[in-house]
């Protein structure tokens, strides 16, 4: 059976020589003697740099290379090739005629003479331009990337400074510190505090955490604070301030975006040497209260609801004197769901911190606040929520 005239043209492209298969191959061949002059070259690497093969042939292949690669290649190529006789992976950049540079990456290997040192040194060449030009919009978009995420980090934190006082303002007779940690350089929280005057004798202070974080978070946090404040001065009964709170919260509830928190509200009136404390609580953890005497307990608020959520949720108050060397601990749920191992289990699961206050007991609200500091930082990864505390002391005179 004959061949078809296409079934002969098709083998006659398949039966290139090799020297047409080294002259134009897609890549770059040349050849050295073991002193670095070259010995050949093909014609796809001529082209590429615009020489005349003739003017190329014999000349030192650092002719070839930048001022940069000529020191890498006597230091580290040529050096690596003799003594291990392959190298690859080697990137730099050959000049062509007219000056221009050739990204190129390079891979080279030995042809050992009878007596087994080199004889010849091959070495194959392929453009690196497209990859060049991609690493470059790749490092263009990493710095992109890098200023967007520096840009959200002051928007985030300033952001987060203005949800937050810029210090705390206790009245005379009463110490007071507050901590912020934010789980992300790159979000907004949603933990809230604050202490201001009421009256001569009287101040209120609020510690909570609304639901959510970012921008939404940010403005039910705006809101909140603005409206215990407001509620506060209108009636400063801490159980009708969260029913203020909540009032305001439930009417600007979108079932797309709820705005619901855990508030504690108190009011400090000062009485004989110490001061008395109306404390409210919306579904928020308890307050901490730590003795002059060395001892700690809760002050239980159980049964207060969520604020902003139900239709007509209850909150409960409850009532503690503070005397020299007392000092109140307020704080959110960062603190007691910190994870303490790679199971699922929290920092508080077993009343760790009750132990921990009563451990640190004695205290002053700076030194318990520097205190809880400290083993928030031991929780590394394990602290995975926002998490705000405030301390209230009558220091001991």
């Amino acid at each position: 059976m004959s061949k078809s005239h296409s079934d002969i043209s098709s083998q006659n492209v398949l039966d290139e020589s090799l020297e047409d298969l080294y002259e134009n191959a897609p890549c770059g061949y040349f050849s050295t003697w073991p002193d670095g002059r070259i010995a050949k070259i093909n014609t796809t690497l001529t082209t590429w740099l615009g020489y005349d093969r003739e003017s190329l042939l014999g000349r030192p292949v650092t002719d070839l290379l930048t001022a940069g690669g000529r020191i890498h290649y006597e230091t580290h190529f040529a050096p690596l090739v003799q003594l291990e006789g392959v190298l690859s992976g080697i990137t730099v950049d050959l000049v062509a005629a007219d000056g221009r540079r050739l990204p190129v990456f390079v891979t080279a290997n030995v042809k050992a003479g009878a007596d087994g040192t080199a004889a010849l040194i091959r070495i194959t060449v392929q453009d690196a331009r497209d990859r060049r030009e991609y690493e470059k919009q790749l490092l263009e978009a990493r710095r992109h990337a890098e200023q967007e995420r520096a840009r959200v980090e002051v928007l985030a934190t300033t952001l987060q400074r203005s949800l937050l006082p810029p210090s705390l303002l206790p009245p005379e007779g009463m110490d007071a510190a507050a901590y912020y940690h934010a789980a992300s350089i790159y979000d907004v929280g949603g933990d809230f505090y604050d202490m201001f005057a009421l009256s001569d004798r009287k101040s209120g202070f609020f510690l909570g955490d609304v639901c959510g974080k970012g921008a939404s978070a940010a403005a039910v946090t705006s809101l909140t604070r603005y409206t215990l404040r407001a509620a506060a001065v209108y009636d400063d009964d801490p159980i009708a301030v969260l029913h203020n709170l909540h009032t305001v919260l439930h009417e600007n509830h979108h079932e797309d975006d709820p705005r619901f928190c855990t508030v504690i509200f108190g009011v400090l009136t000062r009485r004989d040497n110490g001061f008395d404390v109306e404390l409210a609580s919306g579904g928020h953890p308890p307050a901490l209260l730590l003795t002059a005497a060395g001892e700690a307990q809760y002050l239980s608020t159980e049964g207060g609801q969520l604020v902003g959520i139900l239709p007509d949720p209850k909150f409960v108050s409850t009532h503690v004197h503070l005397a020299p060397g007392d000092t109140l601990l307020l704080y959110t749920d960062g603190l007691t769901e910190a994870r303490i191992g790679p199971g699922p289990e929290r920092y508080d699961d077993n009343g760790a911190l009750l132990e921990f206050a009563a451990a640190h007991a004695p205290t002053s609200a700076e030194q318990i606040v520097k205190d809880l500091n400290a083993l928030l930082d031991s929780f590394g990864a394990g602290l995975e929520d926002d998490t705000a505390l405030m301390a209230l002391g009558v220091p001991l005179r």
